[in-house]
């Protein structure tokens, strides 16, 4: 049976293989444990293979696993990656170090006032609607400039990228015609603001496609820790 630890190297090898397809170091790409609903006997297998970087989707679920880690795994890097209600952003300001799925002005400023002084800068990244999907959380495309001067101008945030959750679909070819409007959006955002650096998309089925458009971290929940309960 393949253990967390195996999965660990599995994935960071698609990443390796990917990245050598289109020329580009897998140094460049940062694999995303998404842990959600995981026990936190989990995260401790996957940080004993090498793993620093979790993502949790619910806030509180989330808020209990960095308090019960704190103390002996201070070096967890948290990623909050889920949708966000404006009553809970106290908590993401507090505990995460990231929070990928940034789209209202409104949460932006809340989550500012809310960053403690004595923790650096609350990392974040614009969740991007990029297929227009009623369902998906996010900012079109054409407000993504407006959301990123607010954050810019907010000491307590620094401005790292573009988060998407592409269609979820078979077709290769709107696949990466997703992927690569997302690309020169973020490349556009990158000439503008030298903090940014990020371009978090991609998970297990679309990894290679959104390494080969520039995806500097990839999301990979199932395929580490197994399906979820």
């Amino acid at each position: 049976m393949t253990t967390i630890a195996d999965r660990i190297s599995i994935a960071q090898s698609q990443i390796a293989q990917a990245a050598q397809n289109c020329s580009r170091n897998s140094e460049e790409v940062t694999l995303l444990a998404v842990s959600k609903t995981k026990p936190i006997a989990d995260i401790i297998a996957a940080y004993q293979a090498g793993q620093r970087c979790f993502g949790e989707n619910y806030v509180q679920e989330g808020e209990e696993k960095v308090i019960a880690l704190k103390q002996d795994y201070n070096d967890i890097e948290w990623h909050f990656i889920g949708p966000l209600q404006s009553n809970k952003s106290r908590i993401i300001a507090e505990h995460f170090d990231w929070m990928h799925t940034l789209s209202r002005d409104k949460i932006a400023k809340r989550l500012n006032e809310q960053r403690p002084k004595d923790k650096s800068p609350l990392q974040v990244c614009i969740q991007v609607n990029i297929s227009n999907e009623a369902s998906k959380s996010g900012v079109s495309p054409e407000e993504v400039n407006q959301l990123a001067q607010t954050i810019d101008e907010l000491p307590h945030l620094t401005l790292r990228g573009l988060m998407a959750i592409p269609t979820a679909t078979e077709d290769v070819n709107l696949q990466r015609r997703e992927f690569a409007q997302l690309e020169n959006l973020y490349l556009e955002l990158k000439q503008q603001y030298h903090s940014v650096d990020t371009l978090s998309m991609g998970m297990s089925s679309d990894l290679a496609i959104a390494i080969e458009h520039g995806s500097t971290m990839v999301r990979i929940g199932t395929g580490i820790f197994g399906s979820r309960a």
